[in-house]
């Protein structure tokens, strides 16, 4: 399954006027690849990924996630689609400090109705995917930086979304962390066939992604495949 957007425009008010986020931007990441957003602060990286995880609905074009045309949709189907379909990995973990590494997945879980005791097999065999398996008992407090960020992307594929939606998950790592957080992303991008789009400001690893999207003032002004 693809994510696709055909001129997606989306304006916000602005005192008596409208401020444009995005401008008639089109953009189609098949599944098993990943697409990295790059672009200055406010060109609209992160309207774009609202826009694609059905947070904020554009005030023109169309929007399909896994097949599924989101203007059909009203908010609860939405809700339920971004449950299901769409996996979001927040540029901070946002873990729930009472809770260890494998109840963190478990909780997505319950929020999805699914049975939280069949859902430990799953949380720990994601959790094994990104390294952590010894760590599945852990709370945030007793993990690093780079395995809080592993834990948060491991939390996003519980459900086995189509689409994962990634918001600079390396910018409060170092450069090995952050390799090591990019390879984890594009082995579980193409392993587990998922239409990956990821903003990031480093620049250092954009060889190894299968296509680079560039943003200025709400506009799509390039978009190259390696």
């Amino acid at each position: 399954m693809t994510l696709i957007l055909t001129d997606v425009t989306l304006t916000y008010p602005d005192g008596d006027a409208r401020l444009t986020a995005l401008d008639r931007v089109s953009l189609e990441v098949p599944a098993g690849s990943l697409t990295a957003v790059v672009g200055p602060s406010g060109s609209g990286k992160s309207s774009l990924l609202a826009v694609a995880a059905t947070l904020v609905t554009p005030d023109r074009g169309q929007v399909v996630v896994a097949g599924t045309d989101t203007a059909a949709l009203g908010r609860a189907e939405q809700a339920a689609l971004r449950r299901e379909r769409v996996g979001i990995v927040f540029q901070q973990p946002n873990l729930l400090p009472s809770l260890t590494a494998a109840e963190q997945l478990q909780a997505m879980a319950h929020l999805s109705g699914r049975p939280v005791r069949a859902a430990r097999g799953r949380a720990l065999e994601l959790l094994d995917a990104v390294g952590l398996a010894d760590k599945a008992d852990r709370r945030p407090h007793q993990l690093s930086g780079g395995q809080r960020q592993r834990v948060n992307i491991a939390r996003a594929l519980m459900n086995e979304p189509a689409v994962l939606l990634v918001d600079e998950p390396t910018s409060a790592l170092d450069h090995e962390r952050g390799a090591a957080v990019l390879d984890l992303l594009i082995g579980l991008t193409r392993t587990r066939s998922t239409a990956t789009v990821m903003v990031t400001h480093d620049r250092a690893h954009l060889d190894r992604v299968d296509a680079t999207a560039a943003m200025e003032d709400g506009r799509l002004t390039a978009l190259a495949r390696t």
